[in-house]
């Protein structure tokens, strides 16, 4: 079992900037990749990006690449998302998962992460 809590989130002016944290507790944190994900009132949850197990690849949505980077540190059990240049569109309650056994390519699809954080609200006023 792998329980997630994110943090760090709020409001704040469009441009302005975020880093959300999500902190992992149970067994081998290291041995997950982990997701970042958002999901706006009315909308499907979308993937932001995810990082693999050892923090050497990383994967970005379209909506975020250059805006958006996730890091991690496995020797707190931690991975980041540093907002940055943040605009209306990314207001979103954005929820970390950790999936261990999926390829790369499938870091986008959120049905296949065992284990979810309770998410955390961001809200980006104009």
């Amino acid at each position: 079992q792998v329980q997630l809590v994110e943090s760090g989130g709020g409001l704040v002016q469009a441009g302005g900037s975020l880093r959300l944290s999500c902190a992992a507790s149970g067994r081998s944190f290291s041995n997950y990749d982990m997701g970042w994900f958002r999901q706006a009132p009315g909308k499907d949850r979308d993937s932001v990006g995810a990082i693999t197990w050892s923090g050497a690849s990383t994967y970005y949505a379209d909506s975020v690449k250059g805006r958006f980077t996730i890091s991690r540190d496995n020797g707190k059990n931690t991975v980041y998302l540093q907002m940055n240049s943040l605009k209306p569109e990314d207001t979103a309650v954005y929820y970390c998962a950790a999936t261990r056994g999926t390829y790369y390519t499938e870091l986008r699809n959120p049905g296949k992460y065992q284990y979810w954080g309770q998410g955390i609200q961001v809200t980006v006023s104009s």
